[in-house]
């Protein structure tokens, strides 16, 4: 399945955990069966020890992916492989810690109880198990409600909860379907953290989410997804234009002389409470706006190049 892989990046089949090749699914909807094409033909690959972001807006197909890679539904079509095994893989899921985007927990259960049942289906016992559960629970954060039942607990808390689920087993993959969910910033950093920690312990992360900045700070490489299909992927720092795609040059004390000056050469003119900002596409003009400013008395407050983010392209490629 690797074979249609080239160039220097090309990575070799023992260093692939995922590869997905054209893998779709069509579901069959209402009374009279309507076809619904939820994935349609995706491929991608996930490499030992790194991140990989998986986005695209509501309804691309990112949640039906994932649930076909971890056996809760069947492909159509296609094919992948997990650690080398064709899925569904029994022998494979044995390898991942899996959190889904809503996960559900029994409601009188504790977090400590679920975590250890979660444990139980992995195939842990004893003290061994009782230890890791402590072990995880306080690595995410919730140990000190890990006695309270879940109907007590927050969205958050009840994330957390599924995390813990998640690390219990020790997996050699983590498949997160939006981890951040429910968490306030305070959260999200510590969840950002621990993902990091986990690659740093040699663990690989595959994860879906809708924050993006989350992504660009932690992804190696990323697949985003429109209408089902693979739009753009490969590793951010060569997807994202590493030109100046735009300048801000934030004055104060400008005349009303210069602005009219600037505005008839035509820059594009923003006007604030105490300052102006002048917006130029590149940098080729900053010196000439400088000039102007500077003769006509004003006061240069900040100029601010803009890159390409990941919002950017993703606006530019998934909407």
């Amino acid at each position: 399945m690797t074979g249609n892989l080239a160039g220097p990046e090309a990575p070799s089949a023992a260093s692939l955990l995922i590869d997905v090749r054209d893998l779709a699914k069509t579901f069959r909807v209402g009374f009279v069966g309507r076809r619904v094409e939820a994935v349609k033909g995706v491929s991608f690959d996930v490499r030992r020890g790194e991140i990989f972001g998986f986005l695209g807006p509501n309804g691309a197909g990112k949640t039906t992916t994932i649930k076909m890679l971890t056996g809760l539904i069947a492909p159509t079509s296609g094919d992948a492989l997990l650690f080398g095994e064709r899925i569904p893989s029994a022998k494979a899921r044995e390898r991942i810690g899996f959190l889904p985007e809503n996960p559900y927990v029994y409601p009188y259960l504790t977090p400590r109880e679920f975590v250890e049942l979660s444990g139980q289906l992995s195939g842990m016992r004893g003290k061994p198990l009782r230890a890791r559960a402590e072990e995880v629970l306080k690595q995410v954060g919730i140990a000190y409600a890990a006695d309270r039942q879940v109907r007590r607990l927050s969205k958050g808390m009840l994330q957390r909860a599924g995390l813990d689920a998640a690390l219990v087993s020790d997996p050699e993959l983590l498949i997160l379907d939006e981890p951040m969910s429910g968490l306030d910033p305070v959260g999200r950093k510590e969840v950002r953290d621990l993902i990091f920690e986990e690659r740093d312990r040699g663990r690989t992360i595959f994860f879906s989410t809708h924050i993006l900045s989350d992504v660009e700070a932690m992804c190696d490489r990323v697949a985003i997804l429109r209408a089902g299909k693979v739009v753009v992927s490969g590793a951010l720092r060569q997807l994202l234009r590493s030109d100046v795609i735009g300048t801000e040059v934030v004055l104060a004390d400008a005349p009303e002389d210069l602005r009219k000056s600037l505005a008839e050469k035509g820059f594009t003119i923003v006007g604030r409470p105490d300052v102006v900002v002048i917006e130029l596409e590149g940098d080729a003009q900053v010196g000439e706006v400088l000039t102007d400013a500077l003769a006509a008395g004003a006061r240069v407050v900040e100029v601010s190049r803009k890159r390409e983010t990941l919002e950017d392209l993703f606006l530019r490629r998934a909407l």
